[in-house]
């Protein structure tokens, strides 16, 4: 039998530990290993959430749920359990999120996670894919976020941020969407540069003032700038957005025409609704839009027969003149169209039967018009209880 001295028999221990050290975490950077740590402990599994139950660092953390590994770095870090409904995360995103510079994506899922968004982001020079969205994230987005060169989706939607759009974001040449929908930011928004931009997500917001001919890229293919306080023409930029299948510009303070080739882009909802958009609606050729609404504007003139086509079309508050188009009737009568609310504006006739029956499956509201309603339908509340607009007010209007 061979005989190990005590130092023999020590060395023999620490290759063991070292073997199994190396076996547990050689295929992880050890700053890679801290960060997740410092992570970790700054967030908590809301009631009913397990996702941390992994998180055993005992163990391989490439393992863990949510961390992805290359090699001896973590590419990707899904922070929470994706599946829809599951409980979220609580705390706050710690600094240490930016010592994963091999990191390409990181996502939150939708928690109670609250704080600033660490500046310590604009060190992961490789991330890719951002998306931190219906937390309780405040203060303003990091202008630093504007170093990204490589960022091609930021999500930060539903949150509590404040301030404004960081110009750099504008400046970010690989962006594709861009979601920022369902905070609190104010002020101007930059032009983006990016010629892959597809997805441009404002709305609910408080932005404001013009938007430059040439601040969006013709590549957008949805376009979301709604409840917010944009002003100025749009006529300009919307001739150059010909790829758009999304659009809703609503509840702004947008002025100036609708060109006529909005009402051909592929989209099957056209929101222009409570702006101060004025002058003719000229469609090119026969809409197939299926839902416009242009409800609460100043548009005038008389309806174009070429939006009979739309089967919910809301052109009510504005300033119309004239009889309505024989083949609004036809169509309505036939059910085509489900929804035409004209009310509130100047017309002064429309040729349908006074005892015609509108489908069941219709609705028409003609109230508070320079005519007297021919036929009685339920129009809805908003529309108030006055049947004709006062023979003065018809008067003096001219349109």
């Amino acid at each position: 039998m061979v005989k190990r001295t005590p130092h023999l028999v020590v060395i023999l221990l620490l290759m063991h530990l070292l073997c199994c050290f190396r076996f547990c975490y050689a295929m992880l950077n050890p700053v890679d290993f801290l960060a997740l740590q410092s992570i970790r402990k700054s967030l908590e599994d809301m009631p009913g959430s397990n996702y941390f139950s992994s998180w055993d660092f005992t163990s391989d953390p490439c393992n863990f749920a949510g961390v992805y590994c290359e090699g001896e770095r973590v590419v990707a870090l899904n922070l929470g359990d994706p599946r829809a409904g599951a409980p979220g995360l609580s705390g706050r995103l710690h600094p240490s999120i930016g010592k994963l510079t091999a990191l390409a994506e990181f996502t939150v899922v939708p928690g109670r996670i609250m704080g600033a968004l660490p500046v310590t982001l604009s060190q992961l020079k490789n991330l890719r894919f951002l998306a931190v969205s219906r937390n309780f994230i405040w203060h303003e987005i990091p202008a630093t976020l504007g170093e990204l060169r490589k960022l091609r989706t930021l999500d930060l939607s539903y949150n509590q941020l404040t301030g404004g759009v960081p110009w750099g974001i504008g400046r970010l040449p690989a962006l594709t969407n861009l979601i920022l929908c369902h905070n609190h930011l104010s002020g101007a928004i930059p032009p983006f540069i990016s010629k892959t931009l597809t997805r441009l997500d404002l709305k609910h917001n408080d932005l404001s003032g013009p938007i430059g001919p040439y601040f969006l890229p013709p590549s957008l293919q949805y376009l979301s700038l709604s409840w917010n306080r944009f002003s100025g023409r749009v006529d300009r930029i919307l001739l150059r957005l010909n790829r758009l299948n999304y659009l809703d510009l609503s509840l702004n303070r947008f002025t100036g025409p609708i060109p006529g080739c909005v009402f051909n882009f592929p989209i099957s909802n056209l929101q222009l609704e409570r702006n101060q958009f004025s002058g003719p609606v000229q469609p090119r050729t026969t809409v197939t839009i299926q839902t416009v609404d242009l409800s609460h504007n100043m548009l005038y003139g008389q309806v174009s027969p070429l939006l009979a086509t739309v089967q919910n079309l809301y052109l009510n508050n504005n300033r119309f003149t004239g009889s309505v188009p024989r083949v609004f009737v036809d169509r309505l009568m036939g059910g085509s169209i489900k929804l035409l609310y004209l009310q509130h504006n100047f017309l002064t006739g429309m040729p349908i039967k006074p005892r015609s029956a509108i489908p069941l499956s219709s609705s028409l509201c003609l109230q508070y018009n320079c005519m007297v309603p021919p036929v009685q339908s339920p129009c809805p509340i908003s529309a108030g209880t006055q049947k004709t607009r006062p023979t003065s007010q018809c008067n003096e209007w001219k349109g």
